[in-house]
């Protein structure tokens, strides 16, 4: 069996890694192009960087609330969320592109520190996910890493898909 410690550890510095990955991806981008060129793939009312980044930081703060309601209750339902109704409702194409990623570090800071924090006996516990059931720390942890994943790609193919 994996060390678990390790399979944690690596997923906290992909978490972190997002963060530079983040920044030179979006430094030279205006708002402007932030909030017009959209994700080719999901069509026309496909996501722009902005609504991606602002779905990041939401789900970010999301990810951190299930993985402390693991830590602090015994095997807790976790709550769902409905990710288009959320970039509606927060008008995400409405915010500031810097503002944003500056929220997103902060948030991400704060997820790195609560799984570092975490004791062997926190990493043990477990909830329940709305769509998956049974969910431990570790797929939690996991979870984060591959949503960035997800994201980060995305927001390339936005970017560098839309070049003349």
């Amino acid at each position: 069996m994996a060390d678990l410690s390790k399979v944690h550890r690596r997923h906290i510095q992909i978490m972190e890694q997002t963060l530079g990955i983040l920044t030179h991806l979006l430094t030279p981008v205006d708002q402007t192009t932030a909030t017009t060129l959209r994700d080719a793939h999901d069509g026309p009312h496909g996501w722009t960087v902005l609504e991606v980044l602002c779905h990041l930081r939401d789900f970010d703060e999301i990810f951190r609330s299930r993985a402390a309601l693991i830590r602090d209750e015994e095997t807790p339902r976790l709550p769902g969320y409905d990710h288009e109704a959320m970039a509606v409702a927060g008008a995400y194409n409405q915010q500031e592109l810097r503002a944003v990623l500056a929220e997103f570090t902060a948030s991400r800071r704060a997820t790195v520190a609560l799984f570092e924090g975490l004791s062997d006996a926190q990493w043990a516990r477990a909830g329940i996910h709305p769509e998956r059931g049974p969910f431990s720390m570790t797929d939690a942890v996991m979870q984060v890493g591959m949503h960035d994943v997800t994201h980060l790609e995305q927001i390339s193919r936005i970017l560098f898909n839309n070049q003349p």
